[in-house]
């Protein structure tokens, strides 16, 4: 992670990032778009969101999916497949265990982020880890990318951070 990175992040969450450490995903330009924040923050507050989406049109983008309900239909749709159900479960897992190599903190123990396992509770977490980890690690994740007005594949940073 760049002095660059840390200025982009700070432009992009309009505040000093706190607790990076490093960027989880980028843009096709190269700007951070997820980052990997300890899950102890330097004040001392647990912070379980391991896998942190700065990029603004993509925070846009789930945002907006929120806003349409999407939840709750990925939610039934998860609901209605034992095998969506399990790999819920793995994701959670590993967001756990690779939250894990940066410290154990037991206010959060067993606590991932955006609901897993059971629950569709916050897509901007979900996608996240789907575009840290890459596709088919969190499949609800996926599934909140795939519906999304925004893409990975294209940039939507600002022309003076884009490269």
């Amino acid at each position: 992670m760049s002095d660059a990175d840390l200025a982009v992040l700070r432009r992009q969450l309009g505040r000093p990032a706190r607790g990076v450490l490093g960027i989880a995903a980028r843009c096709v330009c190269g700007n951070p778009t997820v980052v990997a924040t300890a899950p102890r923050l330097p004040d001392g507050t647990p912070f379980p969101t391991f896998y942190y989406l700065t990029h603004p049109a993509a925070t846009a983008a789930m945002s907006a999916l929120e806003a349409g309900h999407v939840m709750p239909e990925l939610l039934a749709e998860m609901e209605a497949d034992p095998e969506l159900i399990s790999a819920y479960r793995r994701a959670h897992e590993q967001y756990l265990a690779d939250r894990a190599q940066f410290g154990e903190v037991p206010e959060i123990a067993g606590i991932s982020a955006g609901g897993m396992p059971t629950r569709v509770k916050c897509l901007h977490a979900l996608a996240a880890h789907a575009l840290a980890a890459g596709p088919g690690v969190n499949p609800v994740g996926d599934a909140a990318l795939s519906r999304a007005a925004w893409s990975s594949e294209v940039c939507a940073c600002p022309p003076e951070e884009s490269g």
